[in-house]
C-alpha cells in the first residue's frame, strides 16, 4: 500500500535516474529494504509510507532497480528519541539555534537526500558542515603547505571520511554533479598528500 505513491514522490525529487547492478549492490550493502525493516521492527509498511508522505518521516534514500525502497536501519531512532514522528520535527528543528536553518534542515531530511551520513542526525549534520566548510577554508590559512598545516587538513579529512559513506554513481547523477566525499576527501588528499613529517636533525 502507497507504493506508488512513495516512488513518485521519490522520482519527483531525485529524478527519474537508472540504477545499475553496481549502484543496487552499493545501497543492499549499506542500507535496509523498508519492507525487511519494518517486519523486524514490527512495524506495518503501509502505515510507515502513509507516515513520510505525510511528512512525518524522511523519505527512502533509494529506489532500488527491483523498486525495493531502500532505508537507513536506524530509520525510527529519531522519531523514537522525539517522542513519535508527530513530535519529531519540533526536536528536529530545536537542534539549531537558528530556527531557520533548523527548517531548511528539516525540508532536506525528509527528503531523504541525506544518504551521505552513516548515522543522520542533527549532530552530524552539523558536524559534517563544520568539517566541509573548515576543509574548503584551509588552503587560504596563512601557513597553508606547511607540516603543521598538512596534520589539521588530515585531521578534518579523516573525520568527515568516518562520518560519510562511500556514494554510488546514482548519487552523482541525482545530485548533478561531485559529492561531498568527491570534493572534501578524494580530491584534497590527491591535490595534498599526507605529509610525514620530517625528522628532528641528530645531535
Amino acid at each position: 500500500m502507497y507504493e506508488s505513491e512513495l516512488a513518485a514522490r521519490f522520482r519527483r525529487i531525485n529524478g527519474d535516474h537508472p540504477m545499475t547492478p553496481a549502484d543496487d549492490a552499493y545501497v543492499s550493502a549499506r542500507f535496509a529494504v523498508l519492507e525487511d525493516l519494518c517486519a523486524a521492527r514490527g512495524r506495518e509498511p503501509g502505515a510507515v509510507r502513509l507516515t513520510m508522505l505525510s511528512g512525518l518521516l524522511p523519505l527512502p534514500g533509494y529506489l532500488r532497480s527491483d523498486g525495493a525502497e531502500m532505508v537507513p536501519g536506524d530509520l525510527f531512532a529519531l522519531a523514537e528519541e522525539a517522542g513519535g514522528p508527530e513530535r519529531l520535527e519540533e526536536w528536529f528543528t530545536a537542534q539549531w539555534p537558528d530556527r531557520e536553518t533548523g527548517r531548511r534542515e528539516w525540508a532536506a531530511y525528509l527528503s531523504g537526500q541525506y544518504v551521505c551520513l552513516h548515522s543522520v542526525r542533527p549532530a552530524t549534520i552539523r558536524r559534517k558542515d563544520a568539517l566541509t566548510s573548515a576543509v574548503a577554508a584551509a588552503p587560504a590559512e596563512p601557513d597553508a603547505g606547511s607540516d603543521a598545516w598538512s596534520a589539521r587538513l588530515h585531521a578534518l579529512v579523516d573525520e568527515l571520511d568516518a562520518l560519510e559513506h562511500a556514494f554510488t554513481a546514482y548519487d552523482r547523477l541525482r545530485f548533478g554533479g561531485p559529492t561531498s566525499r568527491d570534493l572534501y576527501i578524494d580530491a584534497v588528499r590527491a591535490r595534498y598528500p599526507r605529509r610525514v613529517p620530517r625528522p628532528a636533525p641528530g645531535r
